[in-house]
């Protein structure tokens, strides 16, 4: 076990704590001066909460010393991507139209947090409302990504992947769209973990596409995502999309790490041409690492994926479009009032605000749902590309009769340099043709680096997908083929990227 307690996993640091060997007071600062240390070049958070966290951190301790019983992990810090709200902290999804917003209330998977005594450590930068693969669209300016800051760690949660990757948080809270947390995970070698949809609230998540947001764990390691999984799921009241059944049982999973006997699928249209050489590579021998570990290859054909990312970007701009409408100058956020005009109507004012407050990417989305969703055309765009939805699950679920789980590389490329790909959103969009399927059809599915890429030396991801609830396999599959990554490279992945104190200098 390391002694940097900022290098420490969320297993381990929650048994330093249960122990009695750390405070949380000490944990959660060592990861706030990380943060001052190495965040100026990283820049994860928009809002960092030094007070709050603190002040949670010592009444942990407080009941931890009271002999109180607690969470496994009571005094664990954690990071929360921005769209999530939280009450007395800002909320501002990335856009200069909520900026300034602060909550009144928290949301489902917030309040869980605190419940279990997790200090909250701050909020992490993200493409405006999730709009994006880079980060390059938060209105505050991009993360980067801490193999090399010279490119991107991601998108929409790049803030959540690069603080865990930073080493500024042991866990942090993404959502997952099309690919929002597995994407970022793929190119700064770390875990993320798509739940299956309603299996975590979406209560006080602010809505891009309400069929297909997800909220999930980013962490280092399988454990710690299964772990963090367990404290945020469960059925919620609250949200009607919520499934009322028993959380599965992911952290047991993890542990067993057993893949002897389960049947893996390899998608026949998510491989080969069009990933980079290097991406590729490391995913084969992933999978030779799992029939080293007792598992069964087959092959598995979805020809409905070859349509996945047009009827994507049909559905979630038609979607965002009705969601965003709710920002219009009258009741919070951002108000601007036009020039030259001495009594503005309410639509004028609306008009200039949401001018002023939405940045390239929403407005083109915005405009694209809302021409989707128009009369005459809603039939022939949102209605044909939920047909293809449908298509989409049915293969998902023939590949299911012959696959326990299907696996993929995360993304087709490395992190690629920001600014490449900023005026290209078509290019941008590719980012996410392996992992937007899994939303399509509401099933779960994780990330885990699978290695370096030969061409650049930076992370490759390798996916794990399951039945709708059958959550745990992920883990299975992901704990065995970690513990096997990780004997291979003589420790975890992220020991090999660049010492951030000294750039950061």
């Amino acid at each position: 076990m390391t002694t940097d307690l900022t290098r420490a996993t969320a297993a381990e640091l929650a048994d330093l704590l249960g122990a009695g060997s750390v405070s949380s007071r000490e944990v959660t600062r060592a990861l706030l001066d990380r943060t001052a240390a190495v965040d100026g070049a990283v820049r994860s958070y928009l809002h960092v909460d030094e007070d709050g966290a603190l002040a949670a951190a010592d009444d942990v301790d407080r009941r931890r010393a009271a002999g109180e019983e607690l969470h496994a992990l009571a005094g664990v810090p954690i990071a929360v991507k921005d769209v999530m709200a939280t009450r007395g902290l800002p909320t501002t999804c990335g856009s200069r139209i909520l900026e300034g917003w602060v909550p009144p209330y928290d949301a489902t998977v917030v309040r869980r947090l605190r419940e279990a005594g997790m200090p909250i450590l701050g909020k992490t930068n993200m493409d405006e409302f999730a709009m994006g693969s880079s980060t390059e669209h938060s209105a505050f300016g991009p993360s980067h990504n801490p193999w090399d800051l010279d490119r991107i760690p991601g998108g929409s949660g790049g803030g959540s992947s690069s603080v865990v990757a930073s080493f500024q948080a042991p866990l942090a809270i993404g959502t997952d769209t099309g690919g929002s947390i597995r994407q970022p995970a793929a190119v700064t070698g770390t875990v993320g973990t798509k739940p299956t949809y309603g299996g975590v609230s979406r209560y006080g998540l602010v809505a891009l596409a309400s069929s297909l947001d997800q909220a999930g764990p980013c962490s280092r390691t399988v454990l710690d995502s299964a772990l963090l999984h367990e404290v945020i799921a469960g059925h919620d009241p609250m949200d009607s999309t919520s499934v009322d059944a028993p959380v599965p049982a992911v952290v047991e999973a993890a542990r067993r790490a057993d893949v002897s006997g389960m049947r893996i699928g390899i998608v026949r249209e998510l491989t080969g041409e069009g990933f980079q050489p290097g991406v590729q590579a490391r995913f084969d021998e992933a999978v030779q690492h799992l029939v080293d570990a007792g598992a069964e290859v087959v092959e598995v054909s979805c020809p409905s994926f070859t349509y996945a990312l047009a009827a994507y970007y049909l559905i979630l701009p038609s979607e965002a479009s009705s969601n965003l409408a709710k920002f219009d100058a009258m009741r919070y956020g951002l108000r601007v009032t036009p020039d030259g005009i001495d009594a503005p109507s309410a639509e004028q004012v609306m008009a200039a605000t949401r001018d002023a407050g939405f940045g390239d990417e929403v407005k083109r989305r915005i405009i694209l749902g809302t021409y989707a969703l128009s009369s005459g055309y809603y039939d022939a765009y949102y209605g044909s590309a939920q047909k293809v939805r449908r298509l989409i699950a049915d293969d998902f679920a023939a590949a299911f009769e012959t696959a326990d789980v299907l696996v993929t590389p995360t993304a087709p490329t490395t992190a690629f340099r920001l600014g490449d790909k900023l005026d290209d959103p078509m290019a941008m969009y590719l980012n996410d043709i392996a992992t937007i399927p899994a939303n399509l059809a509401g099933i779960p599915g994780l990330s885990l680096p699978s290695g370096l890429a030969d061409e650049d030396g930076l992370p490759a991801g390798f996916q794990v997908l399951a039945p709708a609830m059958a959550d745990e396999r992920l883990y299975s599959v992901g704990a065995a083929l970690e513990a096997r990554l990780a004997a291979a490279w003589g420790g975890p992945l992220l020991d090999r990227a660049p010492d951030l104190t000294e750039v950061s200098r």
